[in-house]
C-alpha cells in the first residue's frame, strides 16, 4: 500500500515517486538501464544485522541481503559484470590479468558490489561465491596458474576475508575451472545427501556440470559461451522488461511472449531456445544450422542471424558433450538419471522440452528436469545463515573427481557430434 496523492502529486496530475510513502511490505521493479538490470525486494524495516550473500558470475552478479535476526531475505538486485568489458569468457580475464589488467577488473568488480549495496544499512557479515577465476580477480590474486599447465589453482579458497569492509567467507572451489558457486549449488540442491543418481548442470558463460552416482561426485567444467546470457547475440539481452522469453511455433510462423508485454527490445536466454525449436519444428533452420534467409523474424525488432544460430549450436554442444562423457565415465545412461537439475538465472525461464530438442541435453532428461534458478546463490545465502554448513560445503568441494574436458578425446569427439541439432 501507497499514500495517497499529495496535493504536489494532484497539482502535477501524476503520481511522484518522491512524494509517495510505502505504508507497508512491497516489491519493486526496476527497468533495465545503462546495461544493469535491477531487482530489489524489500520486507519491512531496515534490519539491525544485515548479511550479503553474492554470487560473482563471469556475465552477471546477483546478490541478496539477510536480516540475520531473523533470516528472511531483505533485498536483492542483479547487474551486468563490468570485467565485461576487459574479455566475455573467464579465458580472456586471465589474459586480460596477465597483461596488467588485474587491479582495473578488481576495482571495477568492487565498485559494482558497493553500487549495488549501496542505500542499505552497513553489512555484517557476508558469504561470496563465484567460479575459480572470478574469486581470483575479487582478491586481486594472480590467476596465471589457473591458464598453465598442469592448470592447477594454487588458492581454493574456503577462509574469511575482507571485502567491502567485512568479514566474507568465501567457500571453497573444486578446481581451477569448477569454483565455489558449484559447490554451493550442490549444497542448495541436496543431491549428494540422497541415495538416487542426479546430475546438476549450472548454465552460464562458464558451465559447470555434477555427476552424482552411488556415493561418488563428479564434475567438469565447459565453456559454453555467453550465447545462453543473451550476450553475442544479435538482438541479445537479459531476462529484463521487455526481452522476449518464451516463444512457440505456429503453422506458418512463430509467436512470443515478452516480459512486462508491450514492444520487445530483444531476447533471452529462455526466449533464444525457443525460438531455434521453433525453427527446427518449421524447417526454417535444418539439422546442420543453416537458414534459407540471412535473418528470421521473432517478433516485430527482434530477428535471429545465421551468426546467432551458430552461437547457439557452440553452446548447446558444450553442455551436451560434457553430460555426456560424465556419464560414459560413470557407465551410466540417461535412463539412469532420477533429477536433472538446471541451476542459474537462465534455467529459471528454460522450457526442457525446447533445450531437449536442440539437444542441450538427452530427451529422455526433459520429464525429469527441476530447475532451481539461482542455486549458487541459494547455497551462498546458506552458508550466510547457518555457519555449520562451512563443514558440508568443504566436505562436498574436497570429495568431488574433476574430469578434465579441455584436451579430452572423449569429450571432443561428442562436442563435434552434438554441433548439429
Amino acid at each position: 500500500a501507497i499514500s495517497a496523492p499529495n496535493e504536489i502529486e494532484q497539482k502535477n496530475g501524476a503520481r511522484l515517486s518522491c512524494q509517495m510513502r510505502l505504508l507497508g511490505d512491497c516489491e519493486v521493479t526496476l527497468a533495465e538501464a545503462a546495461g544493469f538490470a535491477v531487482q530489489a525486494v524489500l520486507s519491512g524495516t531496515p534490519p539491525a544485522a544485515l548479511g550479503l550473500a553474492a554470487d560473482i558470475g563471469t556475465t552477471t552478479l546477483d546478490i541478496r541481503l539477510y536480516d540475520l535476526q531473523t533470516g528472511a531475505p531483505y533485498a536483492q538486485s542483479a547487474a551486468l559484470n563490468p570485467q565485461a568489458r576487459f574479455a566475455a569468457d573467464v579465458i580472456g580475464r586471465i589474459t586480460a590479468a596477465a597483461a596488467g589488467k588485474g587491479e582495473a577488473m578488481r576495482t571495477q568488480l568492487l565498485q559494482a558490489l558497493q553500487g549495488m549495496t549501496a542505500g542499505y544499512p552497513p553489512i555484517t557479515r557476508a558469504v561470496i561465491t563465484g567460479n575459480t577465476v572470478m574469486l581470483y580477480l575479487l582478491t586481486g590474486r594472480d590467476p596465471k596458474a589457473l591458464a598453465t599447465a598442469p592448470f592447477a589453482a594454487d588458492c581454493l579458497f574456503g577462509h574469511t576475508e575482507t571485502i567491502l569492509d567485512s568479514p566474507a567467507y568465501l567457500p571453497r572451489c573444486i578446481g581451477a575451472f569448477t569454483g565455489a558457486d558449484l559447490t554451493c549449488a550442490l549444497l542448495a540442491s541436496g543431491i549428494t545427501q540422497r541415495a538416487q543418481t542426479a546430475m546438476l548442470c549450472d548454465i552460464g558463460t562458464n558451465g559447470e556440470i555434477a555427476l552424482w552416482h552411488e556415493g561418488r561426485l563428479y564434475v567438469a567444467s565447459t565453456a559454453v559461451g555467453p550465447a545462453f546470457e543473451g550476450t553475442g547475440i544479435s538482438c541479445g539481452m537479459g531476462g529484463a522488461a521487455g526481452a522476449i522469453d518464451t516463444v512457440w511455433a505456429l503453422p506458418n510462423g512463430l509467436d512470443a511472449h515478452v516480459i512486462g508485454g508491450g514492444t520487445p527490445r530483444g531476447i533471452c536466454g529462455s526466449g533464444l531456445i525457443d525460438a531455434v525449436a521453433g525453427l527446427l519444428r518449421l524447417s526454417w533452420v535444418d539439422q546442420t544450422g543453416a537458414m534459407d534467409a540471412d535473418t528470421v523474424q521473432i517478433a516485430p525488432g527482434v530477428s535471429l542471424t545465421q551468426q546467432d544460430i551458430r552461437q547457439v549450436q557452440l553452446a548447446k554442444a558444450a553442455v551436451a558433450a560434457g553430460i555426456e562423457t560424465l556419464m560414459d565415465i560413470a557407465g551410466i545412461d540417461a535412463e539412469a538419471i532420477a533429477t536433472l537439475y538446471i541451476a542459474g538465472g537462465f534455467g529459471s525461464h528454460l522450457n526442457p522440452r525446447s533445450a531437449a530438442a536442440i539437444g542441450l541435453f538427452p530427451p529422455a532428461l526433459a520429464p525429469r528436469v527441476q530447475v532451481l534458478d539461482n542455486a549458487a546463490l541459494d547455497g551462498a545465502g546458506r552458508l550466510l545463515l547457518d555457519q555449520g554448513l562451512r563443514q558440508t560445503a568443504d566436505h562436498i568441494a574436497r570429495a568431488a573427481e574433476v574430469v578434465q574436458l579441455s584436451g579430452n578425446p572423449l569429450f571432443a569427439k561428442k562436442y563435434i557430434r552434438h554441433m548439429d541439432f
